[in-house]
């Protein structure tokens, strides 16, 4: 795939755009003022025959121009400070034993309380408060089958009152921390195998929503798959009534670009949890590159996490992780086979 902002004439289209995504793909100088910009920079654009481009910071000082005091372009982007300072946040609250407050949290970020809590919401699609729920909900699952008690489990974890996490504790483990510890041994889950225009499909639902939409050629391997997710729930055939679901399902198959009211009963962990929110925000007939995913969720570094979350994905298409390519653009490996994601992503993109 062919880069964008190589030519001159897109570099200047960039400019006058004030493009925020051709930030770090080039700087631009003005012969008038002698100082170098970011693409974006909001200062007022120079005249068209002042301009020349560089692609690279150290290019444009070697020709004698130094950087622009408003945008600042010989230091991080905004959107990268923002996405460290969430990453700092985050790994403070993953770490500490107590959920820190917002103050403390802003604190570390080096932000206002109040910009703070907009740029954590807006990279990870969770207020500060509700990550941290998540983590301690994380811990949780980690230690309820290892723990002798579930009481111990619970104060491990972090949460101060065993009040307040039973509480809380449908919504953590979507389901009571007992049945939960004995993995999940009694919980019904009512499924049925149909067929869609990609192959046989599998729908999946307990009481709070749609569990598992997965994906195949082989039914009794859908149903198999089904089985060892929830080895020790009580899996129920749908009934007439339950096929009136599958058909939704199959309905957003057929034309994900619509896409759904379903209830869902999602289940990962905070990390997974946080990836497949930002999977839901790509709009339909577009597509993201895992480090973009990554960036998104202030976690820069964890590209190939973000890779596994989309492979642990077990509601296909609901949660779109077929919208997710590499950065070249290339379809990459599907859960469900890279056929079915391309046949996906021309769905929408025809839409």
């Amino acid at each position: 795939m062919q880069n964008l902002f190589e030519t001159e004439a897109e570099r200047w289209a960039a400019v006058t755009a004030k493009d925020r995504e051709a930030d770090g793909a080039f700087v631009y100088s003005v012969r008038t003022t002698g100082v170098y910009c970011r693409p974006n920079c909001a200062a007022r654009p120079a005249r068209r025959e002042n301009v020349a481009f560089h692609d690279s910071i150290a290019a444009a000082e070697a020709a004698g121009f130094r950087p622009c005091k408003r945008c600042k372009p010989d230091q991080a982007s905004l959107a990268a400070r923002n996405a460290a300072a969430v990453a700092r946040a985050c790994r403070l609250i993953d770490e500490a034993e107590e959920i820190p407050s917002l103050d403390e949290l802003a604190a570390a970020a080096g932000l206002s309380p109040f910009h703070f809590h907009r740029v954590f919401k807006a990279a990870t699609g969770l207020t500060p408060a509700a990550y941290a729920r998540a983590q301690r909900a994380e811990r949780v699952r980690r230690a309820l089958p290892e723990s002798r008690t579930v009481t111990q489990a619970i104060y491990d974890a972090g949460f101060n009152s065993g009040g307040r996490f039973y509480e809380a504790s449908e919504k953590v483990l979507g389901m009571a921390p007992r049945r939960f510890r004995a993995g999940g041994e009694r919980a019904a889950i009512r499924f049925a195998v149909g067929e869609c225009s990609l192959g046989s499909i599998l729908v999946a639902a307990t009481d709070k929503g749609v569990c598992a939409i997965l994906l195949g050629d082989d039914p009794e391997l859908l149903v198999r798959d089904l089985q060892d997710r929830f080895d020790r729930a009580e899996l129920i055939g749908g009934d007439e009534a339950f096929e009136a679901l599958v058909a939704k399902v199959v309905g957003l198959v057929e034309q994900p670009r619509l896409g759904h009211d379903l209830p869902l009963d999602v289940r990962g962990t905070a990390f997974q949890q946080r990836v497949w929110q930002a999977l839901a925000q790509i709009p339909a007939g577009e597509t993201a590159s895992y480090a973009q995913v990554a960036e998104r969720i202030g976690k820069p570094g964890a590209v190939r996490a973000v890779a596994q979350a989309c492979a642990a994905n077990a509601l296909a298409v609901a949660i779109p992780c077929h919208r997710v390519v590499r950065n070249d653009g290339a379809l990459s490996g599907y859960r469900w086979g890279v056929e079915r994601k391309r046949a996906l992503l021309e769905r929408e993109a025809a839409a």
